[in-house]
């Protein structure tokens, strides 16, 4: 049964050490992969017979809880910066880090509110807001903020939209927030939006407003759990990879 929850990974993994048990192993993943994780999980399980323990949050709190110690096999990034912290500081595996995953960036209204626009510096965001707030994820940290501001700022429309951001702690809880109509717009990935019937997609970013979308994947050095590597291997096969693709997500892995 997937375990996975949208809360602080390191209270899952102190309950869950995966290195203590040869049979069971844990992945720390950006909560942008909760509906495909959904369905590997069962696929893993059933392929290797061990028992798979997935745990979401923004990619900034479990890089974090990595540097704190968290005892997770292996992470997936939403985005290269977190990963590269954590190399430096010596904390991945050598050799295990790869290029898994790619994305987009989206507006999204809730389903039947929104109307296409155009996404460019004649944009009047404010004014399709309203009153209301833009949902994002914190946009210095977990990488789905991080773009979307650069797009904004790039586009220059970061400066209008400021004070009206309402910052949420991962990109599930902004497109949450858009989905239950308490924000009238989020930006969000592509990926999220296919997953929530319950908005519509508006615009989409160009993708030379902001940093290339990729989700690294690598072994944690401090593992000592050989399903990891049997777990990214995983995660770099047909059977996910038609997981991954069927979500929006765009497939660097070759």
């Amino acid at each position: 049964m997937f375990r996975a929850h949208l809360f602080p990974a390191f209270v899952l993994a102190l309950a869950c050490p995966a290195a203590a048990d040869a049979e069971e192993v844990t992945l720390f993943a950006a909560a942008s992969l909760k509906t495909a994780l959904e369905q590997i999980e069962p696929a893993f399980e059933a392929a290797t017979g061990a028992d798979l323990r997935v745990s979401l949050a923004g990619s900034s709190a479990l890089a974090r809880q990595i540097q704190q110690g968290a005892p997770a096999d292996v992470f997936i990034s939403a985005n290269p910066g977190w990963m590269d912290a954590l190399e430096g500081e010596g904390l991945l595996a050598a050799d295990t880090r790869r290029d898994l995953l790619g994305n987009s960036i989206v507006l999204v209204a809730p389903q039947g509110q929104g109307a296409e626009v155009d996404v460019s510096a004649s944009l009047d965001l404010p004014a399709l807001l309203g009153e209301g707030p833009l949902a994002m994820a914190l946009v210095d940290a977990v990488p789905a903020g991080i773009y979307g501001k650069q797009a904004l700022t790039s586009l220059g429309l970061w400066e209008a939209v400021a004070p009206d951001v309402a910052q949420a702690d991962n990109v599930r809880a902004a497109l949450a927030l858009v989905a239950l109509g308490e924000a009238p717009l989020g930006i969000v990935y592509g990926t999220d939006a296919a997953a929530e019937p319950r908005v519509e997609v508006i615009a989409t970013f160009p993708e030379d407003s902001h940093d290339p979308i990729r989700y690294p994947v690598a072994t944690l050095a401090e593992s000592e759990n050989p399903l990891g590597a049997d777990l990214i291997d995983f995660l770099r096969g047909d059977e996910a990879r038609a997981v991954f693709e069927a979500q929006g997500f765009t497939w660097l892995a070759d």
